[in-house]
């Protein structure tokens, strides 16, 4: 039996719909993981993850927060299909809270078992939005020149993890996939990034969304 999420209105489906579309572009085949707890729903998507032990490219997650109502969750469903029902409940709804039946988990994504941590954020800095804004699109024309067509998956994958995973330039512990996450997922604004360290993990929180970011070898501290 599918699990039933439960939006408070359209506005709050529209928003999660918004999400869906970002992360689609970003990759059509990707899975979301929904983690819903005391009338909180939190949507984290996958921007950059490793694949494979050898491979350095941190984890980097785009997070959304929204009020909804039902019970506990935490599952993984693939982001077309969850999008697909989106559309279909916000086609029929009228006024009113917006139900979704969540459609099959998936159990096989790597990046999913995860977890940031809840507590401990410890804050530092403000960053301006504009060093994310310019430091995503010089390496989105980065990746555009290295890759052409053709190339391969685990090439392509491998030059956006270069580029990606390079810290932008006066911010040693910043790779660079952080600031392509934010202006991807359209959590950049006028308003300053609010940076917190908690261990291993970054956060980078706009009024907008959250950017997580967990990078192998750099710790609050050191």
């Amino acid at each position: 039996m599918s699990s039933i999420l439960t939006l408070p209105d359209a506005p709050a489906a529209t928003d999660l719909q918004t999400l869906l579309g970002r992360a689609a572009r970003l990759d059509e085949n990707g899975s979301i993981r929904l983690i819903l707890d005391g009338g909180v729903l939190a949507a984290y998507v996958a921007v950059l993850h490793p694949r494979g032990l050898l491979d350095r490219a941190p984890t980097v997650l785009g997070l959304r927060t929204l009020a909804a109502e039902g019970d506990p969750i935490d599952e993984v469903v693939p982001i077309r299909s969850l999008r697909a029902r989106v559309d279909a409940a916000l086609a029929a709804a009228r006024e009113g809270p917006v139900a979704i039946a969540l459609p099959t988990s998936v159990a096989t994504v790597v990046w999913a078992a995860i977890s940031p941590p809840r507590g401990g954020w410890q804050a530092m800095q403000p960053l301006d939005p504009q060093l994310f804004e310019t430091a995503a699109r010089a390496g989105i024309d980065e990746v555009a020149t290295a890759v052409p067509e053709g190339l391969g998956s685990d090439l392509v994958h491998r030059v956006r993890s270069e580029v990606w995973g390079r810290p932008i330039e006066g911010h040693d512990h910043i790779p660079a996939g952080a600031a392509f996450a934010a202006l991807s997922l359209g959590f950049l604004g006028d308003d300053a990034l609010q940076q917190y360290a908690s261990g291993s993990w970054l956060r980078f929180t706009t009024r907008r969304g959250h950017v997580l970011v967990k990078q192998a070898g750099w710790s609050l501290g050191r």
